[in-house]
């Protein structure tokens, strides 16, 4: 399936092929992160791997339009600028590490799309698959098999003092509760903050007892908990 033009110039219609199926794959794992509710959804890797395809196109065929075409400088170009998308979908939820994935899958849709753009239609469509493998099956696995955790989001309101924040750290290290990201907000006239706590946590932690707990810290007014969607 992968077209070999041996240094020729390839007809437009075959690149239009390219494009229409680096978009497709970009598609699948798009629609799989959207599903997730990730900032970077469907449209985000359409482009994506569109856009990959398409420098590489042009990079193959710049030859013979009278330019000096480098098909390895454009495509190194190509994945060492998606990483500033990656880096974005990161720093979008704060100060965890959620977001790893999502930005993980923009770096290897790109490729995809490199490899899309080089007619290697086996290839991107085997690297389609396993990302998509990846994301949905092993994340499936890795809940039910491997961690049994749960994510919960825990708002904290309460009157600042200067151990406040300190002190509501070591009450998560007492119960190992893993915190994927916390955020705050203060108000200095009213000496008022607000914490939020994205937490990872056993399935049969007692969630009653940890509440209880933080409760007891001076300064805290009030504490809801609610699931966060995977």
């Amino acid at each position: 399936m992968e077209l070999d033009y041996l240094g020729q110039h390839i007809p437009e219609n075959i690149l239009i092929i390219r494009l229409l199926v680096s978009a497709l794959l970009g598609s699948l794992i798009g629609l799989e992160r959207e599903y997730h509710g990730q900032p970077a959804g469907l449209r985000t890797h359409i482009i994506l791997c569109l856009g990959a395809c398409l420098a590489m196109c042009i990079s193959i065929n710049s030859s013979f339009y009278g330019t000096k075409g480098d098909v390895e400088r454009i495509a190194a170009q190509v994945i060492s600028g998606v990483g500033f998308l990656g880096a974005g979908a990161i720093f979008k939820y704060g100060g965890g590490v959620r977001g790893l994935t999502s930005a993980a899958s923009i770096w290897a849709t790109a490729s995809i799309g490199l490899a899309a753009g080089c007619g290697m239609f086996y290839l991107s469509l085997a690297g389609t698959g396993i990302v998509l493998f990846t994301l949905i099956v092993l994340n499936s696995f890795e809940k039910s098999f491997i961690h049994e955790k749960v994510t919960r989001t825990i708002v904290i309101k309460g009157t600042d003092h200067p151990r406040f924040l300190e002190e509501i750290e070591n009450h998560m290290k007492k119960f190992k509760i893993s915190v994927k990201s916390t955020s705050f907000s203060k108000d200095v006239l009213k000496n008022h903050i607000e914490v939020k706590l994205v937490i990872k946590l056993q399935n049969d932690t007692d969630m009653d007892l940890i509440i209880a707990d933080i409760q007891k810290i001076v300064g805290v007014e009030s504490l809801a908990c609610y699931n966060e969607a995977s």
